[in-house]
């Protein structure tokens, strides 16, 4: 079971539920040292004080605030702030998950939703009201907006359940995330309805209940896991395959029948033929009736 990495309440409005707040997700990444490559060393950062011109232990490190930069006649103005000064912060969601409002999920941004952690009761007194929250935002079919302060700053929070547990994700404010530009849109094109459709006939054949695949997994960690085992083993590295190219699109609604024949074939499923829609031959202009010329009633002059 994961630690607990925080402890608070959830305030909703005058219910309190006491929670703890456990990392939900974890970091299967392959880490790597730096080392010295003449000797095989390892090579660390250490931490220096630059006054004293010596290293100093984590005991003898604090926070502070540069309020001025150092010049030659006078040093940097720091304003020191201590790790108990940043867990009693004069907010109201310093020991709370305050939740203000309640909206569809349709409604937030994916861009804002950010690492999540699930929320455990803390007590026993805590399994009512914890209980009724869940039940409340599964039959509403909505999710709760709250703040909560963690880390020395205020931050924006999602609530969800998850299996009956609650959960909840980190937010950016919506100051904090750009807005696309104008630069970003593709020229002006036209898309067919016919190609709209066999876009959404892709779609559907890709279409899946949830990731529980073996084809969702990190490849990236696995080939550097390989490289490692084979190194230590003394074997040659694997090779790294040649990319595909992607073939250059030049007839899309061809190329998107093909695509929906290879995913039903990969499904085990029957390709369905789809005609491609036959251009209607162009209607020929009528020709034009040329006046003939009009007789004089003489008659032609032999050469």
């Amino acid at each position: 079971m994961p630690r607990t990495i925080w402890s608070g309440a959830i305030s909703f409005g005058l219910v309190t539920v006491p929670i703890n707040v456990l990392s939900a997700t974890e970091d299967h990444s392959i880490r790597f040292h730096q080392y010295h490559r003449e000797d095989g060393g390892r090579v660390r950062v250490r931490k220096y004080c630059e006054l004293e011109d010596r290293e100093v232990t984590s005991a003898e490190i604090g926070k502070g605030y540069q309020v001025s930069r150092e010049t030659k006649s006078q040093a940097a103005v720091i304003v020191p702030i201590s790790d108990e000064e940043l867990a009693n912060l004069p907010l109201p969601t310093a020991k709370a998950i305050e939740i203000d409002a309640f909206v569809p999920l349709d409604s937030i941004d994916p861009l804002s939703i950010g690492e999540g952690y699930y929320l455990a009761p803390a007590q026993p007194v805590a399994a009512k009201p914890y209980k009724l929250l869940v039940q409340a935002l599964g039959r509403s079919s909505k999710v709760a907006v709250a703040k909560y302060a963690w880390s020395g700053r205020e931050r924006l929070g999602l609530l969800r359940v998850k299996d009956d547990v609650l959960v909840l994700h980190a937010m950016r404010w919506p100051d904090e995330i750009r807005r696309p530009t104008a630069d970003m849109l593709p020229p002006p094109v036209e898309v067919s309805d016919e190609e709209i459709d066999r876009a959404l006939a892709l779609m559907d054949t890709m279409t899946r209940d949830d990731l529980d695949d073996p084809d969702f997994r990190d490849r990236y960690t696995d080939a550097i896991a390989e490289i490692i085992e084979a190194k230590r083993e003394d074997q040659p590295v694997p090779a790294a395959p040649e990319p595909e190219q992607p073939p250059q699109v030049l007839d899309l609604m061809a190329a998107l029948n093909e695509s929906v024949a290879k995913a039903k074939a990969t499904r085990g499923e029957p390709a369905e033929v789809h005609e491609l829609p036959k251009k209607r031959a162009a209607k020929k202009a009528p020709a034009k009736k040329t006046a003939g010329k009009k007789t004089t009633g003489r008659r032609p002059r032999s050469a």
